[in-house]
């Protein structure tokens, strides 16, 4: 897998929030320092959100925000913002049926 399993610790259920926000930042300049293409940082990237959604609604939360493109980003080159929302368009074909089956709302 991509990234280190951590050592479980009891998640006190009581007090967390309806609410958690993520800035997806870094993902491009990650796949580089590892000698790939930025792109597959997003692809990466993409997984690592897929998988917090699907934890985030075994644990209970309300809502989970991803905030994963910014006005900036349009000045990036052409190819890397259209891969980008290829990414987007495959992981919501991919996921679709899942998200319907486990009543998970997608906002845009």
């Amino acid at each position: 897998m991509w990234f280190k399993k951590k050592e479980k610790k009891e998640i006190d259920l009581s007090r967390l929030p309806n609410h958690i926000a993520f800035i997806m930042d870094g993902n491009g300049r990650w796949a580089k320092k590892r000698g790939k293409l930025r792109t597959y940082g997003h692809k990466i990237g993409s997984e690592a959100m897929t998988a917090v959604v699907r934890h985030a609604k075994k644990l209970g939360l309300k809502i989970v925000s991803f905030f994963a493109f910014s006005t900036e980003n349009w000045n990036r080159p052409k190819e890397e913002v259209d891969e980008i929302f290829r990414i987007v368009r495959q992981l919501l074909h991919d996921r679709k049926e899942d998200y319907i089956n486990s009543n998970i709302k997608l906002m845009v």
